[in-house]
């Protein structure tokens, strides 16, 4: 694996089940890794990480991590810090949202369109960060 491709930005969201928050940092992640910043992040998945996966774990601890969190428990921050790593950064979905109140998401299960349009918004936000984080990197590589 060369360093290029060894040297991803990890995008972790909370697994946030049945909280519309939830959805929503998920879906955010999405956008980032698929469609913003594909050659840049990739994620690890939360619950291998909750389960003590060593591969997972071995990933957050040797990669700059964001997480995305979708309440005040702050489950991927604190998974992540429970197994040794360390975010470089940390956004919950409701600060985004209380930038934006009229944009409420529908539910769990159908965020809406509104719920989508949050979903991006905070894409955007990550993906700035994480072009914060490469750039820092290019510098101590340079």
């Amino acid at each position: 694996m060369s360093r290029k491709e060894d040297n991803k930005v990890l995008v972790i969201p909370c697994s946030g089940i049945g909280k519309a928050f939830g959805s929503v940092a998920r879906e955010a992640m999405y956008m980032i890794v698929e469609e913003l910043r594909p050659e840049e992040t990739e994620t690890v998945c939360l619950s291998l990480l909750t389960l003590g996966d060593e591969e997972a774990k071995d990933r957050v601890r040797s990669h700059p991590v964001i997480t995305i969190d979708g309440c005040a428990q702050a489950c991927a921050e604190e998974n992540v810090k429970g197994v040794g790593g360390r975010s470089v950064a940390n956004f919950r979905v409701v600060d985004t949202y209380r930038e934006h109140r009229e944009l409420k998401v529908k539910s769990v299960l159908h965020p809406g369109e509104a719920g989508r349009k949050l979903a991006h918004i905070l894409a955007r936000k990550v993906a700035s960060q994480v072009d914060a984080v490469k750039a820092k990197e290019e510098m101590i590589d340079g």
